[in-house]
């Protein structure tokens, strides 16, 4: 299915001219006040863009429309949820709504979903997903409104895009276990191939460092899967091996598989061994025993930011580039000092 063809709007025209957008409405409707030498300019510019003065009810009508859209590849809605209300509350004050689509992994699908989001002349698009690793899809040239991608990354590193700092938050927690005296701490984590694993585990052992904790540092991957964490914690554990005091899962679901063989085999939580997951996946997280220490992705403050970005671009400021936010240590009763 092909996408829409690109509507050409004052902002192309402002942009080939050389001049504001507010410059490019006064010159097509022959405001008065206006060098002629500038009308000229605007009006040969539109005219090498394929503007026609019958679309600028169109473009007016995009700069009011009031809505946005989100294009997601998370079919569980486990991180788009927390984004779109994010966008939703930096949005909403600006009476700007936004419509969410679930392209499930369906190359098809999603196109179908922009093209129709297209024709609702929504003002901007938002990419997100249920994983980090690049995809591709239709540029802002290509699609003729403001995109950004959050949790998500295309493949032109130009278009803005919000991430969270997968690398700071794998520190966070391995400071934290630091803190707390553990001296052998493994790193349990899903498949190599994922760029989040590979900056995670790079924090963990930039933290395992600077926290000078030996020479330790074993590091076990798997899949994102409880059973996954279950069977390298066993492989941790295993009769013979140095066995680790502190454990950094990579993920929350990874963490609570590591939680399950350590209760199994009367290994105890934190007594003898501290735990610390990834995500702050609240409903697994609260939800284990004891309650899970984990590192925030702090997705509702990444969807805020990619609203803001986006207002700014819908403005005809500029922005690109990805930008890392922080993630943050969520203390619960899984981790403890080594002298209690």
């Amino acid at each position: 299915m092909k996408l829409p063809k690109k509507i050409i709007t004052i902002r192309d025209v402002a942009k080939a001219a050389g001049v504001s957008i507010s410059t490019v409405s006064k010159a097509m409707n022959g405001n008065p006040g206006m060098g002629e030498e500038t009308r000229k300019r605007v009006l040969k510019a539109a005219k090498a863009v394929g503007f026609r003065r019958n679309d600028l009810a169109h473009a007016l009508h995009r700069g009011t429309s009031k809505t946005v859209g989100i294009v997601s590849s998370d079919n569980f809605g486990r991180f788009t949820m927390p984004i779109a209300a994010g966008l939703e509350m930096e949005l909403s004050p600006h009476q700007i709504s936004v419509f969410l689509c679930n392209a499930t992994d369906d190359v098809e699908l999603e196109k179908r979903h922009i093209a129709q989001l297209l024709a609702k002349r929504v003002d901007g698009l938002v990419f997100t997903a249920r994983r980090l690793d690049k995809r591709h899809t239709p540029s802002a040239d290509e699609l003729g409104i403001p995109i950004v991608f959050a949790f998500s990354q295309g493949d032109n590193a130009e278009v803005p895009t919000l991430l969270p700092d997968d690398e700071q938050g794998a520190r966070l927690a391995v400071e934290h276990l630091v803190s707390l005296g553990h001296r052998r701490i493994a790193h349990i984590t899903g498949p190599q191939h994922f760029e989040a694993v590979q900056r995670r585990s790079a924090g963990y052992r930039t933290a395992i460092t600077k926290g000078r904790v030996g020479d330790y540092g074993q590091t076990l991957m798997g899949r994102w899967s409880e059973a996954s964490g279950y069977d390298m914690a066993r492989d941790l554990f295993a009769a013979g091996r140095d066995r680790p005091d502190a454990i950094f899962a990579g993920s929350d679901q990874i963490a609570r598989g590591a939680m399950e063989y350590l209760r199994e085999h009367g290994i105890s939580i934190p007594q003898d061994v501290s735990i610390i997951g990834f995500d702050n996946w609240e409903v697994m997280a609260e939800a284990v025993r004891p309650k899970l220490t984990t590192i925030d992705m702090n997705l509702n403050a990444l969807g805020a930011a990619a609203g803001n970005t986006l207002m700014r671009l819908m403005k005809g400021e500029i922005a690109k580039g990805i930008e890392r936010l922080p993630c943050s240590l969520i203390v619960r009763e899984s981790t403890r000092s080594r002298t209690q």
